[in-house]
């Protein structure tokens, strides 16, 4: 299933940067999808997750900061990041589960399908 995540690159702290999952082949964005990431040497973890009816749950560290939204006609996913951090560097992933409601972020084995990545990087 093709996730395809674009939309990274370098940028200084406090800097912005907007990440778009581009989905096809089915509806994805119709259904539950979410943002992990994966820093060198640390376990993935879960961004934000949005689910059939809207709902978003953000991960505690990026709370206030970044914002999940998705765009149905275009069948695609986007994370807004704002005020960013060197330790929001990390490689990006998108992932997607043909269900109406997300699983909790720390259930990233139950996310069926993940795009290649797009990484982020935040200097000081």
């Amino acid at each position: 299933v093709p996730l395809v995540e674009s939309g990274g690159g370098s940028v200084q702290a406090g800097g912005s940067l907007r990440l778009s999952c581009a989905a096809s082949d089915y509806p994805w964005s119709t259904r539950c999808m979410a943002w992990f990431r994966q820093a060198p040497g640390k376990e993935r973890e879960g961004v934000a997750s949005r689910d059939f009816y809207g709902t978003t749950v953000y991960g505690d560290s990026v709370k206030g900061r970044f914002t999940i939204s998705r765009d149905n006609p275009k069948n695609t996913l986007y994370l807004q990041m704002n005020s960013l951090k060197p330790e929001d560097t990390a490689m990006y992933y998108c992932a997607a589960r043909p269900n109406y409601i997300c699983p909790r972020l720390d259930q990233i084995i139950d996310y069926n399908y993940w795009g290649q990545g797009t990484q982020v990087t935040v200097s000081s």
